[in-house]
C-alpha cells in the first residue's frame, strides 16, 4: 500500500543499492510519471518538460552507453571504481530521464520578453518537481532511486540511440529498482538555521 506523502518525502533516500525487480508492476510505474507528466506546475504553464522511461534491456543499454562513454575519460586506474558504479545502476529495474525541450522555453522567452531572462531558470524549477514527486512516488510504492547527472557527456548518444528531438536537453537521470540495503546516514543542519517564520 502507498505512503502517505509526508511519510513517503521523509523516507525517500538516494538509494544506489537497487535489483531489477520493482513490487510494482510497469503500467502502475507509467501511470506515477504520466501523473507526474500531467500534473506538476510549471510557470506560466509552459509544460517544458519532457520524461523517457526505460525498462529492461532499454535501461541496461543506457549504463552501458553511459560505461564506455566514461571508460574513454576516466584514467585506467580509476575506472575500476566507476564501472562499479555503473553496474551499480545497471542492476537497478529501469531509469527515468527528465529533459527540457529547449523550443518551448525560448518560445516562452520570444512571448515574454520581460521575464526572458528566467525562463531557463524557471524550466529547470519545474524539472525538478517533476524528479522529485516521480522519486517520491517511487518511494511510496516500495522502489529506491537515486539522481545522477552524466549529462553533458551523453547527450548526443542517448538522443541518437532513441531517436530523441535535438530540442531535448537532458537534465537527470534516475536509476530505479528494489532496494537491496538501507541508505546510508544523512545528517541535518539546524532548522533555526533553515526556517524563518514571521507571524
Amino acid at each position: 500500500m502507498a505512503k502517505d506523502f509526508l511519510t513517503a518525502v521523509r523516507e525517500r533516500r538516494s538509494m544506489y543499492a537497487i535489483s531489477k525487480k520493482s513490487p510494482i508492476s510497469d503500467e502502475r510505474i507509467l501511470e506515477i510519471v504520466e501523473d507526474a507528466v500531467k500534473h506538476v506546475p510549471s510557470a506560466f504553464n509552459s509544460q517544458s518538460t519532457r520524461v523517457v522511461v526505460l525498462l529492461a534491456a532499454q535501461h541496461d543499454k543506457l549504463w552501458d552507453i553511459t560505461t564506455d562513454i566514461l571508460k574513454a575519460i576516466v584514467p585506467a586506474e580509476q575506472f575500476e571504481s566507476t564501472k562499479q558504479r555503473m553496474d551499480g545502476f545497471r542492476n537497478g529495474y529501469g531509469t527515468i530521464l527528465f529533459f527540457e525541450d529547449q523550443h518551448v522555453v525560448t518560445g516562452m522567452q520570444e512571448a515574454f520578453v520581460t521575464y526572458q531572462d528566467r525562463f531557463p531558470v524557471w524550466a529547470q524549477h519545474t524539472n525538478a518537481m517533476h524528479q522529485f514527486v516521480i522519486w517520491t512516488a517511487l518511494e511510496s510504492e516500495g522502489l529506491g532511486a537515486s539522481l545522477q547527472h552524466y549529462n553533458p557527456l551523453i547527450d548526443e548518444k542517448v538522443k541518437t540511440e532513441w531517436k530523441l528531438p535535438e530540442n531535448w536537453q537532458l537534465v537527470a537521470q534516475m536509476p530505479f529498482g528494489t532496494p537491496t540495503a538501507p541508505p546510508g546516514d544523512k545528517e541535518f543542519k539546524p532548522l533555526k538555521e533553515r526556517l524563518h517564520v514571521f507571524k
